[in-house]
């Protein structure tokens, strides 16, 4: 087998354990986003509201990216030549805008509470915080392998790691409103909602913005590559390198090699292999160029 066709083997199989993960992930928080509207609709708990309506921006994220990962797995066309695979990107990146535009909203309709806080029934959100800890919770663990090798699955282990410790803050606020009626408190967790969706989603919209503008991932060290590429046998020198995501697990590299002599008939193979095991490239394109080519092309 190839290394291409076992790549593309491995990647399928790839994209087939996430969408187990996803659609049980999705069917979980569906679930409870239906439980946490319905009461936090009954007992007019903001923080409930809110929590139910972050759930509810995370499925839809979640159901994007089984969507971008589909389209990832499409053969490139002579006018998507790589693919969709970038789909996965953008979908990070409109997750990421989506949810800080939802809690510009929630942060709004808190503040408006604020001094007029509501009566609401304590146990009753204790109760319900309860279940989003466990289905949060678990559906976190479903990501959590993955969670390192994937921008979307990071994005949603973090987003449902946060909902369970968010849960667990509204858990505690209505154990201390059933005791004490300080009903404010259901505004102010609400606000401490919002930060923690703003932390998270910062992090998601840099790293997804870097990728859609071709940035080098995160997780690729360009000096490394440089080093590595120049401590080859039989190469003196390197330029235009370029690293770049094709989706949010694949990654491409460009880049001209400058060699005295003449080249090795494994060299090319050889490299490849070395940056897709080391660097975990995994479109690899190298263009070979003798030493006096390119101090001529520098001259002109």
């Amino acid at each position: 087998m190839s290394h291409t066709a076992h790549h593309e083997n491995h990647h399928h199989h790839h994209i087939q354990t996430l969408n187990r993960a996803l659609y049980i992930g999705i069917a979980l928080n569906v679930a409870f986003v239906l439980i946490e509207f319905t009461f936090g609709l009954w007992s007019g708990s903001l923080s409930l509201l809110t929590d139910a309506g972050h759930n509810l921006g995370d499925v839809a994220g979640l159901v994007m990216v089984v969507i971008a990962e589909k389209l990832a797995l499409k053969k490139p066309t002579s006018t998507y030549t790589y693919g969709l695979g970038k789909t996965t990107i953008l979908v990070a990146l409109v997750n990421a805008v989506t949810l800080l535009i939802m809690v510009g909203a929630i942060a709004w309709e808190a503040a408006q509470r604020f001094n007029n806080a509501q009566e609401v029934p304590g146990q009753l959100i204790a109760w319900v915080a309860l279940a989003g800890i466990i289905v949060n919770g678990v559906t976190a663990f479903l990501f959590l392998k993955d969670q390192k090798k994937d921008l979307n699955m990071r994005g949603a282990y973090l987003h449902m790691a946060a909902d369970a410790l968010v849960s667990l803050g509204v858990f505690v606020s209505g154990i201390v409103i059933a005791y004490t009626q300080w009903y404010w408190l259901d505004s102010v967790v609400s606000l401490v909602i919002v930060v923690v969706i703003v932390v998270g989603s910062w992090n998601l919209l840099r790293d997804s913005l870097q990728l859609s503008l071709d940035g080098v991932p995160k997780s690729i060290d360009l000096d490394k590559i440089k080093d590595h590429l120049l401590s080859t046998k039989g190469v003196s020198g390197i330029h235009d390198l370029h690293v770049w995501a094709m989706s949010t697990t694949a990654t491409a590299l460009t880049v001209h090699l400058v060699v005295p002599g003449e080249v090795e008939t494994d060299l090319l193979s050889k490299l490849s292999h070395e940056l897709h095991t080391h660097f975990h490239i995994d479109h690899t394109t190298i263009q070979f160029e003798k030493a006096d080519q390119t101090a001529c092309e520098q001259r002109c």
